[in-house]
């Protein structure tokens, strides 16, 4: 074990990595031993079981994409903060599909309320201040967002869109001059 410098960070990041190569669903601690030639016994001294990998790969993945979409957005407001926001997202999905399907992980409370999660949330809020939306629009507003930005981004990734001659950037820019203008005219 010593030999293999195992960790629960170590482990933690080569899970992530496995689950953009072969899918979240398919990360286990069998192909996790596999991929460090040990043996699965060896693991359990740094992680409780599966269920606990795939949590900490979760919050691996939430906080990377959280660090993403901070940077994306710093700086901007209104419409360009939504489409640095947007298309942030979006590129974390492609670039990492594993670790972008553990970020759709639910997760218990107390695992959420110290994850990224919650600085998810406050960015998403943030952008919908600046289209000077309150509570309980707010929420709804994020529930519009998430659902927009996820439901686009797997539908592409699954090749719903490729039968269809229009490109799906120019959709996903129309789908994004779309949110904008409901942001701005949001209904009393």
């Amino acid at each position: 074990m010593a030999r293999a410098g195992l960790t629960a960070d170590r482990l933690t990041q080569a899970a992530a990595e496995l689950a953009d190569e072969v899918g979240f669903e398919n990360v286990t601690v069998s192909a996790l031993a596999r991929h460090f030639g040990v043996k699965d016994a060896s693991l359990y001294s740094h992680i409780r079981n599966a269920q606990d990998l795939r949590v900490r790969l979760a919050v691996l993945a939430l906080a990377e994409l959280a660090d993403q979409v901070a940077e994306a957005i710093a700086g901007r407001s209104g419409k360009g903060a939504l489409v640095a926001f947007a298309n942030a997202y979006r590129a974390y999905a492609r670039e990492h599909p594993g670790r972008y399907t553990a970020t759709q992980m639910a997760l218990d409370p107390d695992t959420a309320a110290t994850s990224a999660a919650g600085k998810h949330a406050e960015m998403t809020r943030a952008i919908l201040r600046g289209y000077d939306l309150w509570e309980p629009d707010q929420t709804d507003a994020v529930r519009l967002l998430h659902s927009t930005f996820h439901g686009y981004v797997s539908l592409e990734r699954a090749g719903a869109f490729h039968s269809h001659p229009r490109g799906v950037e120019a959709s996903w820019t129309r789908a994004l001059d779309a949110l904008d203008s409901v942001l701005r005219a949001w209904p009393d």
